[in-house]
Parts: structure tokens; C-alpha cells; sequence
């Protein structure tokens, strides 16, 4: 069965999206620490978005359903967006992008449990995508602190067991009334966490941080989290982290338009395995059944 306008639109808005993100969250990193950075960004994207369902007559999420936001907010936003900001303070953004490839393979791991087997090509898939990820990062200098580098693994750690329980356990309010108490719940736990470690804001905010931090909100928060969560209750588990093949092309793209980068022909060689992994694991996709 072929995937629908919407399901082809939420694919392209993780993928092209979240691919420019990274540069993003750096960018606002000057102004905007970590954890109050993805804070205050999920606090005003769910308001925004449980404000205006409420105006269209939704009714709000039920005592279970916000316990379950709180529980996958806190994996998903706190652990796995907050430490993915701070991992940015000291990790090299190409090193970011490598580690969050690992977590196709994670997110099949943690099904396991749950009795759910990749297809055999949507494996394969996945396994050449994270090759050509590999690939890509190949040769790079990668200088980062140790507490970086344990950041980003917990990050893509929590980020997936928090796409699986969101799945299998923990069901979230129908559609994006669903999503926006997440934010809410994930936003107020990350605020939490920032005043315990003392984060401050710089106030007035550089214009560059000002603007990618409402970047952040609308694109990143809005649009393509939503579009991420649309994804996990209607379609395979790999194929909703597909965008962590397709994000380092994107990377390396920005790279080009706004760094002055070059890209070798070995860069190049290495964005068609991935992007060649994407298609074997849309190929080999199977049906996942929503949470109840």
C-alpha cells in the first residue's frame, strides 16, 4: 500500500526539517542554554498548539493521558532534546548527527521485547543507511568532553525508548491534542531542570539566537515534532526514524549554503548509500498498530 499525501508530508518535514535543526540549536546555543532553550521552545509551541484545538472544541487529554505525556515528555523532550542542546555546547555537530543514526537500530531493539521483528529488507535498509552515515563522518576530526559524548548517547538512548513505549504502553490523547500536552508536560520538566542548574538566559537575545530559537518553535516544535509523532502511530518504527539517514545530508548541505563548506566526492558517494537506505527501508516497511 502506498503512503498517503499526509504520511509523504510528515516523512519530508522530519527529514528536511530536523535535518536543519542541529545548525539551529547551535545558533541559539549563544543566548538560550540547553535545557531552557528546548523548554521555553516546547512550553510556546504546545501552548500555540493546545490554544488553538481547544478554539476548534477539543476536549483536553484525560488524568491517564497526562500522566502518559508526562512519562514519554520527560523521555523524549528531557533526556532526549535537552541533552541532545547540551551535548551541542561541547560535541561536534557532524558527531551529533552520527550518534543520532544509531537509533533506528536502537528503536528494533527495544521492540524486540514486544514481539515485533524487522522485515528482513527493512533491516537491510537500516543497516545501509547507518553505513553510509558511517561513511559520511569518516575522516572528520572529532574533538568533544566525555560528558558530551555521554549526553548524546543518553540522548538517543531515551529518545527511543520514548518512541516505543509512546507506541506500546504509554498512549497520548488522540491526534495532536496528544502531542501538545507532551510538549506541555516535556517542557515543564526541562524548565524544572534548567532552574536546578542554574541556567540563564541572555536578555536582550543576539537577533541569530532570537530568530533560530523561533525557528525552533515553529518548524522544529510545530510542524515537525507533530509531523514525528504522526509517523510512530501510523507506520513502522524504522521508518519513523528514517530522518536520521536523511538529516546528515541535509547537514551537509547547510554546510555548503551558509559555512562555505566543500563536499568531496567520497561526501557524495556517501549521501547516496544513505539515501539508498531510506528507500530499502521505505520498501520493506511494515504496518505498526497505534497504542491503545
Amino acid at each position: 500500500m502506498r503512503l498517503s499525501p499526509l504520511l509523504l508530508a510528515c516523512l519530508a518535514a522530519t527529514w528536511f526539517i530536523w535535518g536543519s535543526t542541529y545548525l539551529a540549536i547551535k545558533f541559539a546555543l549563544v543566548s538560550f542554554p540547553p535545557f531552557f532553550q528546548m523548554g521555553s521552545r516546547f512550553l510556546v509551541a504546545g501552548l500555540l498548539l493546545i490554544v488553538w484545538l481547544k478554539l476548534r472544541g477539543r476536549e483536553l487529554p484525560a488524568l491517564v493521558e497526562w500522566r502518559n505525556a508526562a512519562i514519554v515528555g520527560a523521555l523524549m523532550l528531557v533526556t532526549g532534546m535537552g541533552l541532545t542542546a547540551y551535548s551541542e555546547l561541547t560535541v561536534a555537530s557532524g558527531l551529533v548527527v552520527a550518534y543520532i543514526a544509531i537509533i533506528p537500530i536502537i528503536i528494533t531493539a527495544m521492540n524486540l521485547p514486544f514481539g515485533v521483528k524487522p522485515a528482513r529488507l527493512e533491516l537491510v535498509g537500516m543497516v545501509v543507511g547507518l553505513a553510509g552515515v558511517l561513511m559520511l563522518v569518516q575522516g572528520e576530526a572529532f574533538t568533544a568532553s566525555r560528558a558530551g559524548l555521554a549526553a548524546i548517547t543518553v540522548a538517543c538512548l531515551s529518545w527511543s525508548l520514548g518512541s516505543v513505549l509512546s507506541q506500546r504502553r504509554f498512549a497520548l490523547a488522540p491526534g495532536a491534542m496528544g502531542f501538545a500536552s507532551e510538549m506541555l508536560c516535556g517542557s515543564l520538566l526541562l524548565l524544572i531542570v534548567a532552574f536546578a542548574v542554574g541556567e540563564r538566559p541572555e536578555w536582550p537575545p543576539q537577533p541569530l539566537a532570537a530568530w533560530s530559537w523561533v525557528y525552533l518553535i515553529v518548524f522544529g516544535s510545530l510542524l515537525a515534532f507533530n509531523a514525528y509523532m504522526v509517523l510512530l502511530s501510523r507506520v513502522s518504527a524504522g521508518l519513523a526514524s528514517s530522518y536520521t539517514f536523511v538529516n546528515p545530508v541535509i547537514a551537509l548541505a547547510l554546510g555548503i549554503l551558509l559555512g562555505g563548506e566543500t563536499v568531496t566526492p567520497f561526501e557524495w558517494l556517501a549521501a547516496g548509500v544513505i539515501m539508498a537506505g531510506v528507500v530499502l527501508l521505505v520498501l520493506g516497511r511494515e504496518p505498526v498498530e497505534p497504542a491503545a
